[in-house]
């Protein structure tokens, strides 16, 4: 794996957690009762970015590593996965 494929790899993981981790503990400014002026009442009134990027970079990290070292280890390879999905 190069860095590059490396670097893409935990970009994507990354991303797929953060859409994962986003709507949890989420109180809206409605269930709130504090609806600012020109916003819906679904947005959210506190979203704790800071809080939420922390546990996405850690699970993607702990992800990752599992995930690269199946790739480089080679456990699964691409040719034990195109045999599974061939078609007759």
């Amino acid at each position: 794996m190069s860095v590059m494929s490396a670097i893409a790899l935990y970009g994507v993981i990354w991303f797929m957690t953060m859409f994962l981790v986003l709507p949890f503990r989420l109180k809206t400014q409605g269930e709130a009762g504090d609806v600012v002026p020109g916003t819906p009442s679904s947005a959210p009134s506190d979203a704790q970015m800071l809080r939420k990027a922390k546990l996405v970079t850690l699970i993607a990290t702990v992800a990752f590593v599992v995930i690269a070292g199946i790739i480089l280890s080679e456990v699964i390879t691409y040719d034990m996965i195109e045999s599974l999905t061939r078609r007759p």
